[in-house]
């Protein structure tokens, strides 16, 4: 059998901490401007950005990775469909809110190289849906096209704000106006291309028994009685709805540690 000299360099990498989620990451610092410059990722149907679901804030769990957005049983989606389906009166509501603390949040991320830190090379920017649709406008603007492009896109400034009295840092994105080369060496450029981090290398979906076995432990904390949800089609008990007071401190204890939503989902290790 052939040698993979590709896959010896990954597991080299790997060895050296090269690959770790925090050297593969970046992230923009609060009160501070940043440049940078997206790369599209080559393997993602012509769309320049990649999306993933997590659950957020399901216990102690800062995100889980949804397996049904890859097409496979969910124990927690299906607990969102019963939630939704319950038609019983006297606990329509709570289910109806349980369901919607349940709800997946989308992260888009972007191959970015940062100016001033080339030597760090190319690395992943996650982001939520505002930054995201103000990219995707920026490259439908006839102005401005394909920001993305390697000989003829432009870089993006990106300033990371937190104004008085609101909870979260705000980020936002604008384009440079004069067009510029990714880099001035070819070579190099390419190498950056080459070399864009495995976004599921820092992501894995947990198995279905594990994600049953969290999301029970989670409604048997909050829950007012000692009945947990089984997701299992084939089984016969039901969801337990937890009261409101007590889903609610259930589903923040993991956030209270986190300045924003960027600062959990930086601190998501390989689920």
């Amino acid at each position: 059998m052939a040698i993979d000299f590709d896959a010896i360099r990954k597991k080299l990498n790997q060895l050296n901490g090269n690959n770790s989620r925090r050297n593969m990451m970046w992230r923009p610092e609060e009160g501070e401007t940043a440049t940078v410059r997206l790369v599209s990722f080559p393997d993602n149907d012509g769309q320049p950005f990649k999306e993933r679901w997590f659950y957020y804030n399901i216990g102690n769990n800062p995100g889980l990775l949804t397996p049904h957005q890859f097409g496979n049983p969910d124990p927690v989606q299906e607990l969102i469909n019963k939630l939704r389906g319950d038609n019983d009166t006297d606990t329509q509501k709570d289910s109806y809110e349980l369901a919607k603390k349940l709800y997946p949040k989308m992260r888009s991320y972007a191959a970015v190289i940062v100016r001033g830190e080339e030597n760090k090379g190319i690395r992943l920017w996650s982001f939520g849906k505002t930054v995201y649709q103000d990219l995707l406008n920026i490259m439908l603007d006839e102005d401005y096209g394909d920001i993305t492009d390697p000989l003829e896109g432009r870089d993006v400034k990106v300033e990371c704000v937190k104004q008085p009295g609101r909870k979260w840092a705000m980020t936002s994105v604008r384009p440079r106006p004069k067009s510029t080369q990714l880099c001035d060496d070819p070579k190099q450029a390419k190498e950056w291309i080459d070399n864009i981090p495995n976004l599921d290398d820092l992501y894995s979906c947990k198995s279905y028994d594990e994600l049953e076995k969290i999301i029970n432990d989670w409604l048997g904390d909050g829950a007012p009685t000692e009945r947990a949800f089984d997701a299992s089609p084939s089984k016969s008990s039901a969801a337990t709805v937890p009261t409101t007071s007590s889903s609610d401190n259930s589903g923040t204890s993991s956030s209270a540690k986190y300045k924003d939503l960027d600062d959990a989902f930086a601190d998501l290790g390989t689920f």
